[in-house]
């Protein structure tokens, strides 16, 4: 079984759904609304538990009824909660609007989450742990900076999600093993449109890149070689929330488990695909049989461009 160490956010998801999102000054009438577990830390750590990695998780939450539930989401997951501090004040929310077509739009309010600035004593050890250490931008810079060296310091993979999306130091860049950031967040980064040319760019600060795109898949960069696009399978989006996530957990798993990059590509993306056919954040992520049966027998995935060496390159 993979170690994974995950450092970043927990967050209750307050969700309404809408036949069309509202414009700014609009007033819409919604559908539905629930209050459900999220957060990008928690919901990576919960996709990679859900698909058979020992997780740990790293963060806090509030003294509240929100972080009640939220450790208790987590737990349920089979998610290890020991280093998930309570602190005073309110839990970390996510306020999210979900159209008919299955896209999100999102505002996080940190919460608790603000509170974790750093590594608290037994950190170094649960990342040191671990195979790969999963991170975010919910948490405060100075806590994902001290994750990234800690990891690096212990030869623990760094996989970044950088979402969302701000200027990254160059010591967290220099720290970081995989970059993991949709297209959107590439562009921010870079200024660059082209997945193409922003994974070139990125290239220059970290050694392995991949860019989530969608329903056109993702496209995986590494310096020295050739850049290899996958397809996604081929679903109806009911709600798009936390599909990034699962991915990145999904990746970090198959990563784990010496999988080569093309086939943790589309194992990953099949586990998204599922996630998104099912309304939620962490109660649309995928198990492991799930996730097994539906690569194997779910829509099948487009042609993919691929190197023809089958190396996943960066740091294993």
């Amino acid at each position: 079984m993979t170690a994974i160490a995950v450092l970043g956010s927990t967050n209750m998801d307050l969700v309404a759904y809408v036949p069309k999102a509202p414009r700014l000054g609009e007033t819409v009438t919604g559908r539905a609304f629930r209050t459900v577990p999220g957060g990008k830390g928690a919901n990576q750590a919960v996709a990679a538990a859900r698909l058979g990695a020992e997780v740990v998780m790293i963060g806090a939450v509030g003294a509240d009824e929100f972080g009640v539930r939220l450790r208790a989401a987590l737990t349920s997951a089979g998610v290890e909660t020991a280093a998930l501090r309570t602190v005073e004040g309110a839990s970390g929310t996510a306020h999210i609007t979900v159209d008919d077509e299955g896209a999100n739009s999102i505002i996080v309010i940190p919460g608790a989450n603000a509170s974790v600035t750093g590594l608290e004593a037994g950190d170094d050890a649960r990342i040191g742990a671990a195979g790969s250490l999963l991170l975010q931008l919910e948490l405060p810079l100075s806590a994902v900076l001290a994750g990234a060296l800690a990891a690096r310091a212990r030869g623990v993979r760094t996989i970044l999600t950088p979402a969302p999306a701000r200027p990254l130091p160059a010591e967290l860049l220099a720290a970081t093993d995989l970059l993991l950031p949709n297209e959107h967040e590439a562009a921010a980064l870079t200024g660059r449109t082209d997945p193409r040319r922003a994974a070139e760019a990125l290239l220059q600060d970290v050694p392995e890149v991949v860019i989530t795109l969608g329903a056109a898949g993702v496209l995986h960069a590494v310096r020295g070689g050739e850049p290899l696009t996958v397809a996604a399978p081929v679903v109806q989006a009911v709600d798009t929330t936390a599909a990034g996530d699962t991915f990145a957990g999904a990746l970090a798993v198959a990563l784990g488990e010496g999988r080569p990059m093309p086939e943790a590509l589309r194992w990953a993306s099949a586990a998204a695909a599922l996630s998104v056919r099912r309304r939620g954040a962490q109660d649309s992520m995928p198990t492991r049989a799930e996730a097994d049966a539906f690569a194997l027998t779910g829509p099948a995935h487009g042609s993919a461009t691929a190197r023809g060496d089958g190396r996943s390159g960066g740091t294993p």
